[in-house]
């Protein structure tokens, strides 16, 4: 069988890619072993999601007397929130599957080899079945990392997989690692009720966030009960017991912790191994494919995009690549990407969502800085809705009035960020936005406010 482009791999770079080969003429095939979607529709983004939104629900249950409602009688089943969740991952990848069919995408069921030549091996069962095509797009993925004292046996010591579909809530858990992935488990779990300590290497929870962001963000995570342990590192385990016993180097000494479960949450490993990279002779460096800006690999014919390049690991950087790359195969004006103006979510409560560069960051790359922030204590919208954590954060170039960096963290900030995000591409300046009249009484305001506070302006405050 011949193709144009055939995609390994059907995560949301994968499948993106294939529709935008489809709608620009190219016959295009995706191979996938599992699900299509990948990882983030069955595994990650959409799944958490629906479990993050059973938690704020039963949060609200739980304050309904804050809202002068009265509520007298209610729980939670944790096997059912866990069903809610995995029936939204299903009908998301059937959703999938319309958009193959209605693109006259072929999808090949099977793990795929690469071969030289531009084909690929795909083995489905006992048979195996070769492919060509003229362009061959990697896109698979990655998968939750494994440290060497942290061996996960799927039971005690999980990855995300397990914490997604647990068939009983453990009364207690400790949580490795507080990125997105641990944050966000870390609240679900707390919310549900289980008793969570978070154990972090680096001085800040949400390491890689604007400081001001992680100092808010560990006060409204210990004030809804979660313990956090910064400046920590778990060097070994004990599951020889009913539950887990992690030992825990502190600044302070050796602590011994215990619970029912530990997730490790401590990033990501890319899918690379088993692919054939190495008999096609594809470049490879600390665990990523080597691409140019349009994801060409060093193997004309062959290219990589997503998880398994350098970049952030993100849904939606994945399939702004494939578009990228398809683009550019199908000989279009195509720009490279701007790593630099990519937004970041986590969607733990609060919300956390952030782009561009963090006032540290901005102070070391010499700029002159003008820095405003805004909290959500004096939004009205926030106030109202009884969601006054947190606060939007902006930081300008003096000289020239460049948008360098927003970070905000409170309830929706990531269906704001958005804003930001669209400003920096346009070169906006902070005069531009400040002049741009937001609607009252929302949270979206709070951007131009802080914007306001930078420039000496602000009036509510």
């Amino acid at each position: 069988m011949k193709y144009d482009i055939i995609v390994l791999g059907s995560g949301p770079g994968g499948y993106v890619a294939a529709i935008r080969a489809a709608q620009l003429g190219f016959k295009t095939a995706v191979i996938e072993k599992e699900s299509l979607g990948g990882v983030c529709l069955n595994w990650g983004c959409i799944p958490t999601k629906a479990l993050l939104k059973s938690a704020q629900v039963f949060d609200y249950l739980k304050h309904a007397s804050d809202y002068g409602l009265t509520v007298s009688d209610f729980d939670k089943d944790f096997s059912a929130v866990v069903q809610r969740s995995r029936g939204v991952a299903d009908g998301m990848s059937k959703g999938i599957q319309f958009l193959m069919k209605k693109n006259k995408i072929d999808v090949i069921e099977g793990y795929g080899t690469l071969k030289p030549g531009k084909k690929i091996a795909v083995k489905s069962n006992d048979n195996t079945t070769e492919y060509s095509a003229d362009h061959i797009i990697i896109a698979t993925g990655a998968r939750s990392r494994e440290l060497p004292n942290l061996p996960q046996d799927g039971k005690k010591v999980i990855g995300y997989r397990q914490a997604m579909t647990l068939e009983n809530q453990p009364k207690s858990m400790i949580v490795v690692g507080s990125g997105a992935i641990g944050v966000e488990f870390a609240h679900f779990y707390n919310s549900m009720g289980t008793d969570v300590t978070i154990v972090e290497y680096l001085p800040n929870i949400v390491p890689l966030e604007d400081e001001d962001i992680s100092k808010q963000m560990e006060r409204s995570m210990k004030k809804a009960g979660v313990k956090i342990m910064t400046g920590s590192s778990v060097e070994r385990i004990d599951t020889s017991g009913s539950g887990v016993k992690a030992f825990v180097k502190t600044s302070k000494g050796e602590e011994t912790i215990e619970a029912d479960v530990l997730l490790s949450a401590v990033g990501i490993k890319t899918n690379l191994e088993n692919i054939g990279l190495e008999d096609v002779g594809i470049a490879t460096d600390r665990d990523k494919i080597l691409v140019n800006d349009f994801y060409q690999t060093n193997i004309p014919g062959y290219y990589a995009i997503g998880d398994v390049v350098p970049g952030p690991a993100l849904a939606h950087v994945a399939s702004a690549e494939g578009i990228t790359c398809v683009e550019k195969i199908a000989g279009m004006q195509v720009d490279p990407i701007d790593y630099g103006n990519i937004p970041g979510c986590t969607y733990a409560t609060p919300e956390i969502a952030s782009v561009g560069l963090t006032e540290k960051q901005a102070k070391e790359k010499g700029y002159e800085l003008k820095v405003g922030k805004f909290p959500f204590t004096a939004s009205g919208k926030a106030k109202a809705a009884g969601t006054p954590d947190g606060f939007v954060k902006v930081i300008f170039d003096a000289k020239y009035g460049e948008w360098l960096g927003c970070h905000m963290i409170g309830a929706g900030v990531t269906d704001m960020i958005a804003e930001a995000v669209v400003a920096r591409k346009l070169e906006t300046t902070g005069h531009e936005v400040l002049k741009a009249i937001h609607p009252h009484p929302t949270m979206s305001e709070a951007v131009m406010e802080a914007v306001a506070d930078a420039y000496g302006e602000v009036i509510h405050l």
